[in-house]
């Protein structure tokens, strides 16, 4: 054994230690040392991978036992082997990303089919079946690969590989602008930017060579009881499909329609009621339709005074939940409704029975106490010019108003 086990000591293992041994223990320090995970770590995840790398390989590992290192330099010494990134895919599985992702990240390659774009819907759904919940159907075009000739396009063998652009569907075109080249990249006219070729005899019938279709779907989207604005619903591989392509989702986004009566926060309802003036000095009740073909009759006990601009709360009769539903709040904002005016003879009551007028407060003799003061409502205000305009004109001719004059230095 040589004195130097820098590579064992950097995975934590002694040098007899197994093929297992050393995987357990290269998975372990790499979860841990990984730069998604762990930024500040990456020249140790690459000293750790290389460490693996050379370990894992009984040839390499037979030089490195006997010679050390520097025996490695002839073959997978230094870090010219494998990338680290590519050596935790295979053992991980996925790309690039910490616990794997779809397409490769640094150095690691492609897993499966591209995934197509997510098809996106918005549906708005009135408070009532957010309270109560709904079940919905919602129809869509959306495209499916061709039955007939199951995405190829036509015939078995007929689909070629376009020859003007080497199946990528552009070309690149030189441009001479002077003394200088240009490149520009052009759809490829050959095939139209397909990429490929299928001659017109041999075309599907059912796509006319296109591979795909339109399709309509019926989809049953169940709106939960509490679902709020914003909120999604998804159904996996139900948006368009393409050759080569994984298809994306179809995602409903929920839209909460403006109430007449409440308006919602979280799991608790705001309504505004206005009451009346007996009602809110003696008592009486009045009544709040609810979101599910109930009206909650809410009493006020006589002699509980509801002053204008009151909240109230009626606990349990809120929104529910998502999912748990479990009942918010209601909160009430309570406005009293005076009348217009009262029969002056018929006050003799409410003097006995409200509180008395407070008293006037007192002057000093030197402030006079003006008792012709009439007092108006805001509508019957009248400005000056729409009192006497005639007095208007005359100040104007008089010269009336602030003058501006000159002064000579």
């Amino acid at each position: 054994m040589p004195s130097d086990n820098k590579y064992y000591d950097l995975l934590g293992v002694d040098p007899s230690c197994s093929e297992a041994e050393l995987k357990k223990a290269y998975r372990k320090k790499a979860l841990l040392l990984h730069p998604d995970k762990n930024p500040n770590a990456g020249d140790e995840f690459k000293d750790v991978s290389h460490a693996y790398e050379v370990l894992s390989d009984p040839e390499k590992r037979s030089v490195y036992d006997r010679f050390g290192e520097e025996g490695l330099s002839g073959g997978a010494g230094g870090m010219g082997g494998m990338d680290p990134q590519d050596l935790f895919s295979q053992l991980f599985g996925g790309g690039g990303g910490f616990f794997g992702g779809g397409g490769g990240g640094r150095g690691g390659r492609p897993q499966g089919p591209k995934k197509g774009k997510d098809l996106v819907h918005r549906i708005k759904v009135s408070l009532e079946d957010l309270y109560k919940g709904k079940t919905t159907k919602l129809a869509l075009q959306k495209h499916v690969l061709c039955s007939k000739c199951k995405g190829k396009g036509g015939k078995e063998g007929a689909v070629k590989s376009c020859a003007g652009c080497h199946g990528q569907g552009v070309k690149i075109v030189l441009r001479q602008l002077g003394p200088m080249v240009q490149q520009i990249q052009q759809t490829c006219s050959d095939c139209g930017g397909e990429g490929e070729i299928i001659n017109a005899k041999d075309r599907c019938k059912g796509c006319s060579g296109k591979k795909i279709v339109n399709e309509r779907k019926v989809l049953e989207v169940f709106i939960d009881r509490g679902m709020k604005e914003g909120q999604t619903i998804s159904f996996s591989g139900e948006a368009d499909q393409a050759p080569g392509i994984e298809p994306g989702d179809v995602v409903i986004v929920i839209e909460e329609k403006p109430h007449d009566v409440f308006k919602r926060k979280g799991d608790d309802l705001y309504a505004e009621v206005e009451i009346d003036l007996l009602t809110a000095l003696a008592g009486g009740s009045f009544t709040i339709p609810h979101l599910d073909e109930r009206a909650l009759l809410v009493k006020i006990a006589p002699g509980e005074v509801i002053k204008p601009g009151s909240i109230k709360v009626i606990p349990g009769q809120g929104m529910p939940s998502y999912r748990h539903h479990e009942m918010g709040d209601l909160i009430v904002h309570l406005s009293v409704k005076f009348p217009d005016s009262l029969d002056p003879e018929a006050l003799g009551p409410l003097e006995s029975i409200l509180p008395p007028r407070p008293e006037q407060p007192t002057y000093p003799e030197n402030i006079h106490l003006d008792e012709h003061v009439e007092m108006v409502d805001a509508a019957d205000r009248k400005s000056r010019s729409q009192m006497d305009p005639d007095a208007m004109d005359e100040d104007d001719e008089q010269g009336g108003g602030p003058q501006v004059q000159c002064a000579n230095q």
